[in-house]
């Protein structure tokens, strides 16, 4: 396989060759929902060469929740490769767990590394989803 530099546009051709369904949003970013979560799939860094797989946990929660959020999130960072998980806090005042998956591609990536990787992120992302809705 040839090493290609990391793009939106490889990252729509392994989504495609899955059979996944996707969107481009108004930035030129991708995503899609697996499992009712939203994924997003970022190339940045000074030379586009970082791939940043994030998952939005479907479950919205609020302020008083944080405390125990953080600890979930503490205790999946501890027992978990991916995604990174924390917490954010909308200006609106709704809180949501999110994961990230973020992986340096400088020297450039094949077609099955970046399937791998996506695999990867939408596959954890949706399990950490899956377990932030199990949350009392």
């Amino acid at each position: 396989m040839d090493i290609v530099p990391l793009s939106n546009e490889l990252i729509a051709s392994v989504l495609q060759s899955r059979d996944d369904h996707f969107f481009t949003d108004s930035d030129g970013d991708i995503g899609g929902w697996w499992n009712d979560t939203q994924v997003y799939f970022f190339v940045t860094g000074p030379e586009n060469e970082i791939l940043n797989i994030r998952a939005i946990a479907r479950r919205i929660f609020t302020v008083d929740d944080i405390p125990r959020l953080y600890e979930f999130c503490n205790a999946w960072n501890h027992d978990k490769f991916w995604p990174k998980a924390y917490v954010h806090v909308r200006d609106d005042g709704k809180v949501r767990v999110m994961g990230e998956t973020v992986t340096d591609l400088e020297h450039g990536v094949t077609f099955n590394q970046v399937s791998q990787l996506l695999r990867c992120g939408i596959s954890t992302g949706c399990s950490l989803s899956d377990q932030a809705d199990k949350l009392p």
